[in-house]
């Protein structure tokens, strides 16, 4: 069994991390450097850095912070928000990403996934997808959840991968920050239509959603969490060593 990976993602706003519920009523954290350098000393895997207001602003993403948490960390970063064209994708792997995840930069322009992946490579290329149930469909939104693009989700996550993503990472706006576990149904519908690796993102309450994502879906590589890792809720220490007594393979 491949092992499992435990990744705790910074949302980050005007330079600070952020938390809501449903990607609504963001609350301010902390300092994406401090915690960044507490994650990377603490046993997670790999960080995700979301600059999650870049694409509905209508600006590049925070260099300079950026720039300072990947001085700070020792495990791969990945980068997102506001990356629309291969500049992009430069500027963010010289300030020290290890990946560049783009969302809403994808859908204006499908053809960037493309341009990335054969610059750069597949696996520098995440696609990260915003999804939610509409009339019961999974659809595709843009800007950090705000717009429904009218995209069925499944078939552009497939399109995404032919054209060079070599990893996708899907987020549930209907259990993002609700802490009820995280979306089997639509995670099982992602899996079975891609044979790159998938990311598990919202609804994660406690250590237990982990093994139900790991047990449920042996497939999934990775599980992706905020606020029970900011706020102390479960430790990526004692995750893994459930994981562990529940015969997932992770990294300790």
């Amino acid at each position: 069994m491949i092992t499992k990976r435990i990744i705790p993602c910074l949302d980050v706003k005007n330079g600070r991390v952020v938390k809501g519920v449903n990607f609504e009523n963001l609350n301010d954290v902390s300092s994406p450097v401090e915690l960044g350098k507490y994650y990377s000393e603490c046993g997670a895997d790999e960080l995700v850095f979301y600059d999650i207001t870049a694409s509905s602003d209508g600006r590049k993403l925070f260099t300079d912070i950026l720039t300072e948490v990947a001085s700070k960390i020792f495990i791969p970063l990945t980068v997102g928000g506001g990356i629309n064209t291969i500049d992009d994708f430069d500027r963010v792997l010289k300030c020290g990403a290890d990946k560049v995840s783009v969302n809403s930069g994808a859908i204006k322009n499908p053809d960037l996934i493309k341009i990335a992946a054969q610059k750069y490579g597949n696996q520098c290329v995440v696609i990260s997808v915003d999804i939610k149930r509409v009339d019961g469909e999974f659809r595709v939104f843009a800007k950090g959840g705000r717009e429904d693009t009218g995209i069925e989700a499944i078939g552009w996550i497939k399109r995404c991968v032919e054209n060079g993503a070599g990893e996708v990472v899907v987020n549930s706006i209907d259990t993002d920050g609700v802490k009820k576990g995280f979306d089997i149904e639509m995670l099982k519908a992602v899996c079975a239509a891609v044979n790159v690796p998938v990311i598990a993102s919202g609804g994660a309450g406690c250590k237990e959603d982990f093994v139900e994502l790991f047990k449920e879906i042996p497939d999934i590589d990775a599980g992706l969490a905020a606020s029970i890792f900011h706020f102390g809720e479960v430790k990526i220490s004692d995750l893994k060593q459930t994981l562990k007594q529940n015969n997932i393979t992770v990294r300790i």
